[in-house]
């Protein structure tokens, strides 16, 4: 895997977290990588 560094708004960050203290995901990693993958997935690989 390749180490992306991004700034995103506090907001975001929160939002994961709570993701991650409801079991949702194993940590905020996992769940950004579900994320783009899911968009990808809608956008170009529909």
């Amino acid at each position: 895997m390749k180490l992306v560094t991004l700034h995103i708004p506090e907001q975001y960050v929160e939002g994961l977290e709570r993701l991650v203290e409801n079991n949702l995901y194993p940590n905020r990693s996992e769940a950004i990588r579900i994320a783009i993958r899911d968009l990808l997935k809608r956008e170009l690989w529909g």
